[in-house]
């Protein structure tokens, strides 16, 4: 780590000479390192990082992230397999495709979902789960780093198995142990931020949703749900639900707002869990972000999107479409208009 003041240069401009191509530049979470897959030849893929490459290079690499410790990871293909490469070595372990790097802990654990034999499933540093599946989505990682899931199919089913498949075919699975209940359909699993609940949105039937916590549904049903989110102090679980034609926040099955909105979804809890913000229309085409269940006075016509809350939880702030122009809007009010 650098610790002077004033600015740090890393040269790339002569990166074009060395190599055939170089494709875009990432750089790692201190500022220390800047990276970029380049060419150095047919069939010759390499990471060049502040300048030096890999000592291996690689058949085909793709998805350049830095881990939030500050190493450099990369999908790449030996001899048409797929693993992880991190800091130029790669995972023992190959796959006929692996996808969707995620990272856990302080950057020391990284995962990533995998296709063998076209069955599925998802490796941490390394190491494969036991258990694979027909059909996987909604992929999640702990933020210790210790557990995965995803949302999978226990068995394979054909076109014409429409039984089978409204008897309940779809878990969630962590660490590769599949929930002892399969519903319809389940989406977006995700973990509470110690790493020991895991919630996701579940099809008991044609018309009937709810969230399953560790794989036990909520006793009320609704007409849909979104992605839950977990209280970061108490563990309860929260999701937008829709009731009749409306929506609005539900906490453990239990209705938490009163408003009623057209639309709600991609809820999160602010620092200390002082702020419950939620992305939602007020009507048809009135965007907007409600604070604890009340809406920003300003609606926007197109959408708002990636919504934020301010460190010390004081501010909300996203980003919102008017006709054809993007503005950020803080805690209602578009900035730098503010």
């Amino acid at each position: 780590m650098d610790w002077e003041t004033g600015e740090k240069t890393i040269p790339v401009g002569n990166w074009n000479d060395q190599f055939e191509w170089v494709e875009e530049f990432y750089a790692s979470p201190d500022g220390e390192k800047v990276a970029a897959i380049v060419n150095a030849g047919p069939e010759e893929f390499n990471v060049c990082v502040n300048g030096e490459t890999w000592e291996n290079p690689f058949e085909k690499i793709w998805y350049l992230r830095f881990s939030p410790d500050g190493r450099a990871t990369a999908l790449v293909s030996e001899e048409g397999a797929w693993t992880v490469a991190v800091d130029g070595t790669a995972w023992e372990e190959k796959f006929d495709y692996v996808w969707n790097t995620k990272f856990g802990g302080a950057g020391n654990h990284i995962a990533v979902a995998w296709q063998s034999d076209l069955k599925y499933g998802m490796a941490v540093d390394g190491v494969p789960w036991e258990t694979s599946y027909p059909n996987m989505s909604g992929m999640a990682f702990s933020p210790d780093g210790t557990r995965s899931a995803a949302c999978v199919l226990t068995e394979t089913l054909n076109e014409a198995e429409v039984f089978k498949f409204r008897k309940g075919r779809f878990p969630a699975a962590e660490n590769g142990a599949a929930w002892e209940n399969a519903f319809m359909n389940v989406w977006n699993a995700v973990f509470s931020p110690d790493g020991t609940g895991l919630a996701a949105e579940v099809r008991l039937n044609g018309n009937e949703y709810t969230i399953a916590v560790n794989g036990k549904p909520w006793e009320k049903i609704f007409n849909a749900v979104w992605e839950p989110v977990f209280h970061p102090e108490t563990g309860k679980v929260a999701a937008p639900v829709r009731i009749g034609p409306a929506w609005t926040l539900a906490e453990d099955g239990v209705p938490l707002w009163n408003g009623r909105y057209a639309q709600l979804w991609q809820p999160q809890f602010g620092p200390g869990a002082r702020k419950l913000v939620a992305i939602v229309a007020t009507d048809f085409g009135k965007w907007t972000v409600a604070v604890d269940d009340r809406p920003w006075p300003a609606t926007f016509e197109e959408m708002v999107t990636d919504a934020v809350i301010a460190p010390t939880g004081d501010s909300v702030a996203a980003l919102a479409k008017q006709g054809q122009k993007w503005t950020v809007v803080v805690d209602g009010r578009p900035w730098p208009e503010m």
